[in-house]
């Protein structure tokens, strides 16, 4: 007999479906306690990615690493190009006894909240405030963190849809969409904020002292004290629902987990949508992935940079409330389409702006910001974040469309593992092209070219200066958006013709 199936992406479905049987009115009384837990596990899922952000910045402001090892560290973030693989795995094995989902969420956060002490207790070694840090080892922490991470955000995921009473499952995306953007606020503004000297005696101080508001060994060490803390009182307190009574206990084994993602993937509709999706992003990586690092260069502090973030956030929280009902239309995908060139042609303002930086904010030596640069800042920030985000939400609605009812959370997880994907590779690319394509020369020696360590070394020792003849940074600005409006010419027509889901193009058998 045939068993219904709910999905994520559109619960009131399911709602509808079940109405014989349950209130079809979304309540959340005598569920609050579940809703405040799963967006407490989502901010606990931001804070990671969160802090992989901003270890980027620490590390440029205080010119400690090149535009070639900061594409290094850019690969901590690849795990959650992989949840698509352990999603199987987390749905099919687990200790009946402690429960489907806790058997995975308790050792896997107490394992973050372990390695986070860890780097606590070493992070003044490795990230000095002089000196050469130990990217090797930043690297290695942040990567595991972002590996067990990768691996809850399946798990609590999948928790969400059971959590809640069945009525409320839409609140699960409520949740999501707030609970993540806050854990990476945190995770990557507060890092930088309460740390600050200059911040801190600007803003919250009387009388100015020495230090932030706490070190960032303290910061790490009490984010390490929370994860450990919120775990133990999950694994004492919260009971979870015996799993045979979830989605109707339609139980698929890990074998035929792979090979539902197998048949997805065989569709011709998703390998196509599949090439775009790792490839739409590029673009726009010039742009998103070395815009914040050049502004440092040019002499802006990352203070003013993360209090301009900070806004940014403020523009997410709000914009939902105004364009969901323009992306709910039976077409997002047309929205996305024509978002793309005007986001493509708004990277000429980063272009323009950081190129008279310098001049603008240079003082006869003295480095002094004028209001107007913030406003101009600000507003290039603003328009950016609010394309971005709008592109975003649009592309979310067309997976929740193309995607089979039935599997639902398998189709997302697969999308965005392309759309991740797709993100990830231009960064790290557009990083060493940046370092690749950038030239200098010693000022008081024509014939070094400061290309290596050991010659950047002989012209300083020679009592001169690396100078920069050929930025890498606007070449890769150009090259980037030439390949976007090539993918927008290319895909354009192909990706605007896509409908809503129908059985015979997107959908799949299991037997």
């Amino acid at each position: 007999m045939n068993k219904p199936y709910t999905t994520k992406c559109d619960p009131e479905e399911a709602v509808v479906a079940n109405k014989s049987t349950m209130p079809n009115t979304p309540n959340l009384k005598g569920d609050w306690l579940n809703f405040n837990l799963l967006l407490l596990l989502y901010v606990l899922q931001g804070f990671p990615i969160g802090l992989s952000g901003t270890l980027p910045i620490i590390l440029q402001s205080r010119k400690m690493v090149t535009y070639e090892e900061q594409a290094l560290f850019s690969i901590v973030l690849w795990p959650y190009t992989l949840k698509v693989l352990f999603a199987p795995l987390v749905d099919s094995l687990y200790v009946q006894r402690i429960g489907r989902r806790k058997s995975w969420l308790l050792p896997l956060q107490y394992l973050v909240g372990t390695i986070l002490m860890y780097t606590a207790n070493n992070i003044d070694d490795w990230l000095p405030e002089s000196g050469k840090p130990n990217l090797t080892m930043i690297v290695c922490v942040v990567f595991a963190i972002n590996v067990l991470s990768a691996i809850q955000d399946i798990v609590v995921d999948g928790w969400s849809l059971t959590m809640l009473k069945k009525n409320n499952v839409g609140y699960a995306s409520t949740c999501n969409a707030t609970g993540l953007p806050i854990g990476m606020f945190i995770g990557s503004v507060c890092p930088i904020l309460l740390v600050s000297e200059d911040f801190n005696n600007k803003y919250f101080r009387v009388m100015p002292t020495t230090g932030g508001l706490m070190t960032l060994q303290t910061f790490i060490y009490l984010w390490s004290i929370i994860f450990l803390l919120i775990t133990t009182l999950i694994g004492i307190f919260k009971k979870e629902k015996d799993n045979k009574l979830e989605l109707d206990h339609v139980k698929i084994s890990v074998f035929q987990n792979y090979k539902l993602l197998w048949d997805i993937l065989k569709k011709p509709k998703i390998r196509l949508l599949a090439i775009a999706l790792l490839t739409a992003r590029f673009g726009f990586s010039g742009m998103d992935t070395a815009s914040d690092l050049k502004l440092i260069d040019a002499g802006i502090s990352k203070d003013d940079i993360m209090i301009i973030e900070t806004g940014m956030y403020a523009v997410k929280f709000i914009m939902p409330i105004f364009v969901s009902k323009y992306i709910s239309g039976p077409k997002p995908m047309d929205l996305y389409l024509t978002m793309t060139p005007i986001r493509l042609i708004w990277s000429i303002t980063y272009m323009v702006l950081i190129y008279y930086t310098p001049s603008l904010i240079n003082n006869n030596g003295d480095i002094k910001v004028p209001i107007y640069y913030y406003f101009s800042l600000t507003l290039i920030f603003a328009v950016n974040t609010m394309l971005s985000f709008f592109m975003l939400l649009a592309l979310y609605a067309f997976f929740c469309r193309s995607s089979d009812p039935r599997f639902g959370g398998t189709y997302m997880a697969l999308y965005n593992t392309f759309y991740f994907l797709g993100w990830l590779i231009p960064n790290t690319l557009v990083l060493k092209m940046i370092a690749l394509l950038t030239f200098s020369t010693c000022s008081n020696d024509i014939r070094n070219s400061c290309l290596t360590p050991d010659l950047k070394s002989v012209c300083a020792v020679n009592g001169g200066s690396c100078e920069v003849f050929v930025d890498g940074y606007f070449i890769t600005m150009i090259i980037c958006m030439v390949i976007g409006f090539i993918w927008y010419f290319l895909y354009r027509n192909k990706l605007k013709n896509y409908k809503p889901m129908s059985t015979s193009e997107w959908s799949v058998n299991v037997s």
